[in-house]
């Protein structure tokens, strides 16, 4: 059945009251009935709003500390029965069900009252909401009669609605509703079991339930369909250019990942989301000299980010390459009018965000065959450096300061990684190999090629040196280098260094990016 009959009853019951009293008093205007429970109820009556609590409806007592209050025949009866059976009808009657023709329900906030530090397990499993999703699973069975109202953005469109088809709603309207009802409680149990599956250790399957954000044009290929989902808005906000593709979503991820490692002004440069240059420095267009002073053919087509309002000077030197996004907190007026006049540059601004070593419990997911594998985020604490020194030489402030540009950066660089860096920028950068020996001599000539001398840098490895030869980097001017350590091969490297005079520092924390 399709009805078009009119909205006579209604059933409010929600955690989240935002714009309720003018939607519940509309509602009122328009002759509807309202029933609703605890605090709900409480509001509407301090508010003057008509409308009756649901024991009374049901003609039984809400129990158990509110634990089961709607849970009962007259309330999932008056959702469910179709409205042209006969059958059902009679029931109906026969049990005094009445119909309940509109659901205005939210749930408990379990997943903010998680987030929540110090919240306990037995305070988690209190805001695990029984009756909310069974009436809206109740009512979205039954949309082609009953309005389920889910999210408080769409009471405008309910009223809207209601008023524009004589007090009932159309079908298409309970559809989109109904769906978006499905939606939100998986997206709801798929949370729960998430948490529960990681607060009790126990083995459980993974849920996933996100919304869509945009249908991308292709994906890294133009024969690929391509979607972004989850909550990305709220971490950006484009200002301007043609609409992001796949590939610049997953550099713009890359890019605010790595610059979160720096506290300092810094500037860094971006391409297939590996760093080609990172520059530190309290004029940010000194930051950006050093970062593109490291590799000046690659950033042609990449993404740039700094984690300060990007200015006006620094828009001047960016505006001479071409450049797919820039990433900032903000920009100066000047610098976004300059920049706005190339058309199709994205421009984003990046919304605060807490350091990586503050989101450890975030799941990165990636797609296998046959299914996904799961793991935190490498957001590793790697303490006090300077007291895992494993050499005879200690090495200076600067060298130590050097060391630490390198680690923060190669922890971002495709493995096989080897970085070489000075206290305030990059210098040499190489990725992705199969042999660390490799990525160093790449890392060597790229330095090389961009005129820039090794001499006094520090090397960064994102894991251990197999075998002394990894100490190639001596001979091309570093003098102090950091690594995780962990090989069998450890007492060998670290006389290589002691032979070499050189300064090491073994982490004891590997940062492999495959």
């Amino acid at each position: 059945m399709n009805s078009s009959e009119p909205i006579r009853r209604a059933l409010i019951s929600v955690s989240d009251k935002t714009g309720l009293v003018p939607f519940a008093r509309a509602l009122v205007g328009l002759g509807i009935e309202i029933i609703s429970t605890g605090g709900t109820a409480k509001l509407l009556a301090a508010e003057g709003i008509a409308n009756t609590e649901i024991s009374t409806f049901t003609g039984f007592p809400e129990m158990l500390d509110g634990r089961v209050k709607t849970l009962h025949p007259k309330v999932h009866g008056g959702l469910l029965f179709v409205r042209d059976n006969p059958d059902h009808c009679a029931q109906a009657e026969a049990h005094g069900i009445q119909p309940i023709d509109l659901v205005v329900v939210n749930l408990y906030p379990f997943e903010k009252t998680i987030a929540q530090a110090g919240t306990t397990l037995e305070e988690a499993i209190e805001q695990i909401d029984i009756g909310g999703p069974s009436m809206l699973r109740s009512a979205a069975k039954n949309y082609r009669s009953v309005t389920v109202v889910v999210d408080p953005a769409d009471y405008a469109d309910v009223l809207e609605n209601i008023q524009a088809n004589d007090g009932a709603t159309t079908l298409k309207l309970r559809e989109r509703f109904g769906i978006k009802v499905f939606v939100t409680t998986a997206k709801y149990d798929g949370a729960i079991a998430n948490y529960l599956n990681k607060e009790q250790e126990t083995t459980c399957s993974l849920n996933l339930s996100m919304p869509i954000v945009a249908r991308l044009r292709y994906g890294e290929n133009p024969h690929q369909t391509a979607a972004l989902y989850g909550h990305f808005d709220d971490h950006f906000e484009k200002l301007h250019g043609k609409e992001l593709s796949y590939n610049n979503i997953l550099d713009i991820t890359a890019a605010s990942e790595l610059i979160a490692e720096f506290s300092e002004p810094t500037v860094a440069i971006l391409k297939h989301t590996n760093p080609c240059g990172i520059g530190s420095d309290d004029d940010l267009r000194e930051a950006w000299d050093k970062a593109f002073a490291t590799d000046k053919q690659a950033p042609f087509g990449g993404i740039i980010i700094c984690n300060r309002p990007l200015t006006e000077s620094l828009a001047r030197a960016i505006s001479e390459i071409f450049s797919e996004v820039i990433i900032a907190p903000d920009f100066d007026a000047e610098a976004r009018a300059l920049l706005q006049k190339k058309k199709n540059l994205r421009l984003m601004r990046q919304f605060p965000r807490p350091l990586p070593q503050a989101e450890d419990g975030q799941m990165l997911i990636r797609s296998v065959t046959g299914g996904v594998l799961v793991q935190s985020r490498d957001a590793a604490l790697d303490g006090d450096l300077a007291g895992k020194v494993v050499t005879a030489r200690k090495p200076t402030e600067k060298e130590l300061a050097a060391m630490l540009f390198a680690w923060r950066t190669v922890k971002h660089v495709k493995s096989n990684a080897i970085v070489y860096a000075a206290a305030d920028r990059t210098l040499g950068i190489g990725a992705g190999q199969m042999s660390r020996v490799d990525a160093s001599r790449i890392a060597i000539w790229k330095a090389a090629d961009a005129g820039l001398s090794l001499k006094g840098s520090a090397v960064g490895s994102d894991a251990f040196f197999p075998f002394p030869d990894g100490l190639i980097a001596a001979e091309a001017g570093a003098t102090c280098a950091i690594q995780p350590g962990g090989s069998v091969k450890d007492p060998e490297v670290i006389a290589a260094a002691d032979e070499r005079n050189m300064a090491m520092i073994c982490t004891g924390v590997r940062h492999f990016k495959h």
